[in-house]
């Protein structure tokens, strides 16, 4: 019998959710992602090692700060992984213009200037942005211009619904961050499949976008456990932590598809605007903590990367 990472491949685009050139090489994943997180557990990659180097000794050659170098580092490192993926590379926006919509937008063509310098086609890569309000207007702002757009941190159907509104290329709803929340609020050490909040977050936003033909690409996101990724069998796309995939690659047994177009329910397609999202947001007492909490350490990460390269450069 196939493993249950092999089955769900046959239903599912798997991503993987590393940075790493040497994991990203052994686990063969369509598309894989970036952020600041993963930057930096790519700085301590062996397989990495020589491409960090070289980045960072024609950017002192260039004589740029550690902030311009950090933000070169991470196409460097994306462009790498476009060699070894066949699908997609996500790339993230600075955090702290999650609230500016004009910087994020000229931010994320630079990463795309960035990237065709170094021979990358914007078809290869997908700008990651959190999905606030004003992060939501800058995709409908670059989509229009045809650059893709994932966005993350999302943790709200009113979210959802705003970024289909805004023809949004990709999202990323994170389940195991809600459940995480729900445990915490609801004084439980688990749940069900059926039962967890974040599994029944996802299956209600595809159910949403499939019953209204919505192509926007949903991809479960930030996962515990192997049985959250099975509950979600047949979501578009799911990016998966390695150690979570080598788990699937090693577990055998029959996995029977959780998600279906065909099994789409009828739901009435609605738009939001501003004052509908941010009303709805206030209400959701998870959704406002978990993407302000995803949007702190986002940035916390990205300010102790560029103190790390800082450090190398002096």
């Amino acid at each position: 019998m196939t493993s249950v990472l092999e089955q769900l491949r046959t239903m599912t685009t798997v991503v993987a959710d590393t940075g790493e050139v040497a994991l990203v090489k052994r686990l063969q994943p369509v598309d894989c992602t970036t952020n600041p997180s993963l930057v930096l557990a790519a700085l301590s990659d062996p397989a990495s090692k020589d491409l960090i180097e070289r980045e960072i000794e024609a950017g002192q050659s260039a004589g740029l700060s550690a902030e311009a170098l950090v933000a070169t580092l991470t196409v460097a490192l994306g462009a790498e992984l476009t060699h070894l993926v066949p699908g997609r590379v996500s790339t993230e926006v600075d955090a702290r213009l999650s609230f500016d919509t004009d910087a994020s937008v000229a931010r994320a063509r630079e990463i795309v200037a960035d990237y065709a310098a170094r021979g990358v086609d914007k078809s290869r890569i997908l700008i990651k942005l959190a999905a606030t309000w004003e992060g939501i207007r800058a995709a409908e702002i670059l989509q229009k211009d045809g650059i893709d757009c994932n966005l993350t941190l999302l943790f709200s159907m009113v979210q959802a619904v705003a970024c289909a509104d805004a023809g949004a290329f990709l999202i990323s709803p994170f389940v195991g961050r809600i459940t995480d929340w729900y445990k915490k609020a609801d004084g439980v050490d688990s749940y069900t499949p059926d039962e967890d909040p974040g599994v029944l977050s996802v299956r209600r936003i595809y159910d949403y976008y499939k019953a209204n033909g919505i192509d926007t690409v949903v991809m479960g996101a930030s996962f515990r456990t192997t049985e959250q990724v099975k509950a979600l069998a047949g979501c578009d796309n799911l990016t998966i932590s390695p150690k979570l995939l080598d788990a699937l690659k090693d577990e055998e047994g029959e996995l029977t598809r959780a998600l279906s177009p065909d099994q789409a329910g009828t739901v009435e397609r609605v738009s939001v605007d501003e004052q509908t999202f941010r009303w709805e947001m206030n209400a959701d007492a998870m959704a406002t903590e978990k993407l302000a909490e995803g949007i702190r350490n986002f940035d916390a990460d990205h300010k102790k990367l560029i103190a790390m390269i800082a450090e190398k450069l002096a």
